[in-house]
C-alpha cells in the first residue's frame, strides 16, 4: 500500500510541477520568451521536460 501511495504522490507532484511551470511560462511576454530563446509553441514541451525529464 505504501508503494502505491508513493507512486501516486510522485505522479501528482510531477503533474503539479508541469502545471506550475506551464503557468509561469504562459505569463511571460513574447519578448521575455525570446530572451530565453523560446517560442510560445515550445512552452508545453519545456514544461513537460522540466516536470518529467528533469
Amino acid at each position: 500500500m505504501g508503494t502505491r501511495f508513493n507512486s501516486l504522490a510522485q505522479r501528482f507532484n510531477r503533474y503539479r510541477k508541469y502545471r506550475d511551470t506551464l503557468h509561469e511560462l504562459d505569463q511571460l511576454s513574447e519578448r521575455e520568451l525570446d530572451d530565453l530563446g523560446m517560442h510560445r509553441s515550445n512552452v508545453r514541451q519545456v514544461a513537460r521536460l522540466a516536470a518529467y525529464d528533469g
